[in-house]
């Protein structure tokens, strides 16, 4: 093309006393020269069907742009593992690193999908159509891993293959693909009850002291966390400087969300202020000192389990519960509006917030309670007007 050649090696070979370089193929009518000069034949046409489909896309034609088509190494024959890297590489600095590290699970379940199931090493993406998302799911409810430990629930696949879902979708957006395989694929989360505490259940874990400071450091920092709805990290990167007084003031945290990076706003309640007066002898060191001991993730649930045990609380709780239980418990179940409540947690939809949010049986009794006491006064006031008349 244009003056240039790009050479490539059909790996064949025959004899140089049998090869006419004026017509480019085998001489002769054997049986081996009649099977190498039909194999000429194919690839010169799929070369020409290269060209054309390059000229048909508007791309700009050369003879190594000719040769990727041939070989499959352009960006239209593009494979799993190269958009998994693409991804990785291209997305590293957008999401949190947990959400990374929950993309780099995915990575290794569709590793072992193709070596297990599919015995290949990697796939081209034009190959990802509907069977190909069943199987990888069909073979994540069934996965055995080989040492014992808890499996993917309904929830976990489903997260995986929305994972899986959002790669794709980059690969769709720069026409690597030409249809997205999850078109017509549909995921199918369960509903789940979310665990919170109850106000008997918050006054339990109050009232009970341990002898260990690092369980009371738990305790602590989990009921901060129920007072002010702050997720773990947040709770975790929570300086000084970051109380302030509000303007009808009280103290209020101004801070912004780790995951999302939206600023969020809570004004203190005073059992959140207790906590902090508890550890405030850091604060007079450092403004940018962090306000409250915070252990790592893993440990403070394994303390956390042990808390809750010693309370008689049966349920699993995780430090993500002190989240939910501040959302229902503290606020919603106590007139708070959601629309208030999902400001103070930093969603940015309202729908977020009606995960979270639970109205509490006592709430439900409370309100209708109330209505029936309206409609009671409203029905006395008109009898009493009937009477008058």
């Amino acid at each position: 093309m244009d003056g240039k050649r790009a050479e490539i090696s059909l790996k064949r070979r025959t004899s140089v006393n049998e090869w006419d370089e004026i017509r480019g193929r085998v001489i002769g009518f054997s049986q081996k020269a009649r099977i190498l000069n039909s194999y000429l034949d194919e690839v010169y046409v799929q070369i020409m069907d290269a060209h054309k489909r390059l000229m048909g896309e508007g791309k700009v034609i050369t003879a190594q742009a000719i040769k990727a088509r041939f070989l499959g190494q352009d960006d239209q024959n593009k494979t799993l593992k190269e958009l998994i890297c693409y991804h990785n590489t291209s997305q590293v600095l957008v999401p949190k690193p947990g959400t990374m590290k929950n993309y780099y699970s995915t990575e290794r379940y569709l590793h072992k999908f193709l070596e297990n199931k599919l015995n290949l090493s990697d796939i081209f993406l034009k190959q990802l159509n509907y069977r190909f998302i069943t199987d990888f799911e069909q073979y994540l409810r069934t996965y055995q891993p080989k040492k014992a430990r808890k499996t993917c629930s309904n929830n976990g696949i489903m997260k995986h293959l929305e994972r899986l879902m959002k790669m794709v979708n980059l690969a769709v957006k720069p026409e690597w693909l030409e249809k997205d395989p999850f078109r017509n694929y549909k995921l199918n989360f369960h509903k789940t009850e979310r665990s919170y505490l109850t106000e008997r259940e918050l006054r339990l874990i109050e009232e009970t002291t341990f002898r260990g400071a690092g369980y009371e450091k738990v305790k602590d920092v989990f009921l901060f966390s129920c007072y002010t709805g702050l997720s773990y990290i947040d709770v975790k990167e929570l300086k000084s400087h970051q109380l302030v007084l509000g303007i009808d003031g009280n103290l209020w945290i101004h801070t912004k969300r780790e995951k999302t990076n939206e600023t969020i706003k809570i004004p203190l309640l005073p059992k959140a202020k207790m906590i902090l007066e508890k550890y405030k002898s850091g604060l007079q060191k450092d403004v940018l000192e962090k306000v409250l001991p915070v252990f790592s993730n893993q440990k403070t649930n394994s303390y956390l389990k042990v808390i809750t045990k010693a309370c008689g609380i049966h349920k699993h709780v995780t430090f993500h519960t002190a989240r939910h239980t501040f959302a229902t418990t503290i606020t919603l179940s106590n007139g708070v509006p959601i629309e208030t409540v999902s400001k103070m947690l930093g969603h940015t939809k309202l729908t977020t917030t009606q995960i979270y949010a639970r109205v509490l049986e006592r709430k439900v009794g409370e309100d209708m309670q109330n209505l029936i006491t309206k409609m009671e006064t409203k029905n006395n006031i008109e009898e009493m007007q009937y009477q008058e008349r």
